[in-house]
């Protein structure tokens, strides 16, 4: 239910492929271990997002992966890519970023013959055939220096480009290239001032549209429902019910920018789950006024009788709303015989209680 309703959402041009760990420490076959996440254990979701944050499709990790009926078998991490790209419309050439887990010139090839561009970060010994210098041979070449090699594959072209900075980076893509240079401002050790360094379009491209699951991570992270539990698929719910809320807001802010509303009455993140919230209560309860006389407002009875003279404080609005029996704070008055002095009765010793207990049988000391 939850896929079905996140891919009738009109995908964006560019597109980000990137995994989220959804945080589990309990007994579950599902649960992984990665180190270099800041939650090391968890569920491992493979999430399809746009440039805004929205979720358009996702796979839950369960250990193996197999190929997807009808399409090629690029090994296991280029499956993943086919399977969350199913319910996106073929030969729109749309742009797909994802990082050097899932990237392989086999996955290039076979999303450029389905009408898909793609960039991503590769690991040198998944591309046979191509030599790069090592990272210190191109430290020597000074900062900055960048490398290109292109070939066809299956009458596709493919472009590796190898760029250093403090260390070196190399990225496959099969419609980005060094052109047009750009430039960054960075801090120089050598001069100690702040330089301006040339990196490639490719490089500039990637950092800017890929980490889009990043921000749907981080957005997830502020307001997380923390119930726990011992039920293992009781986190998978809560995330969805979290993610589902985010995909809400995020709609939300995107038909509210199309609008000349002024930008105060652009609800947050947290304002918006608190107005689900009440809306949620509210659901199949009578929203008609009230029969009779209206009510009369204590806060202003309150102020009104402060201005005379001495009050007793009252209790807050949400105490006395509640519908509960709050026993309200017992004041020492003099002159009041109807008051009862609780402090002084506490004090009264054992062999007087007793003597109660003489005329009143009724009553029992503990």
């Amino acid at each position: 239910m939850v896929t079905s309703k996140v891919s009738s959402t009109l995908p964006a041009e560019k597109l980000s492929i990137d995994e989220q760990i959804v945080p589990f420490k309990g007994c579950s076959r599902l649960r992984t271990y990665n180190p270099k996440k800041p939650k090391k254990w968890g569920y491992k979701i493979f999430v399809l997002s746009g440039i805004d944050g929205l979720v358009y499709n996702f796979k839950i990790y369960t250990g193996s992966i197999n190929a997807v009926s009808g399409q090629p078998d690029v090994k296991a991490s280029g499956n993943i890519v086919l399977d969350l790209l199913q319910p996106i419309p073929r030969g729109v050439w749309h742009k797909v970023y994802f990082d050097n887990w899932f990237n392989s010139p086999l996955l290039q090839i076979a999303l450029w013959k389905q009408g898909f561009c793609s960039l991503g970060t590769v690991r040198l010994n998944r591309v046979s055939g191509c030599s790069m210098p090592s990272d210190t041979q191109m430290k020597k070449s000074g900062r900055c220096t960048s490398v290109i090699q292109v070939a066809e594959m299956d009458d596709v072209d493919l472009r590796v480009v190898k760029w250093h900075d403090n260390r070196g980076v190399t990225l496959l893509s099969n419609f980005a290239a060094l052109e047009p240079q750009n430039t960054v401002k960075r801090w120089g050790s050598k001069r100690k001032q702040i330089i301006n360094i040339e990196y490639p379009s490719i490089v500039m491209i990637y950092n800017k549209f890929m980490g889009w699951v990043d921000l749907l991570d981080s957005l997830l992270a502020l307001y997380r429902i923390s119930l726990r539990s011992k039920k293992w698929y009781h986190k998978l719910i809560w995330h969805f019910m979290d993610m589902l809320l985010i995909q809400a807001w995020l709609l939300y802010i995107r038909y509210f920018n199309l609008t000349d509303a002024p930008r105060k009455a652009k609800l947050p993140l947290l304002m918006f789950k608190l107005e689900v919230a009440n809306c949620l209560l509210q659901k199949g309860k009578s929203v008609g006024t009230k029969r009779g006389r209206p009510s009369v407002d204590v806060e202003e009875l309150y102020k009104e009788k402060a201005k005379k003279g001495q009050t007793v404080k009252i209790p807050a609005k949400p105490i006395r709303t509640d519908k509960y029996d709050n026993f309200s704070d017992l004041e020492k008055r003099r002159g009041d015989a109807r008051t009862l002095d609780v402090l002084e009765f506490a004090r009264c010793s054992v062999t007087n209680a007793r003597s109660l207990c003489v005329t009143h049988p009724n009553l029992t000391v503990s």
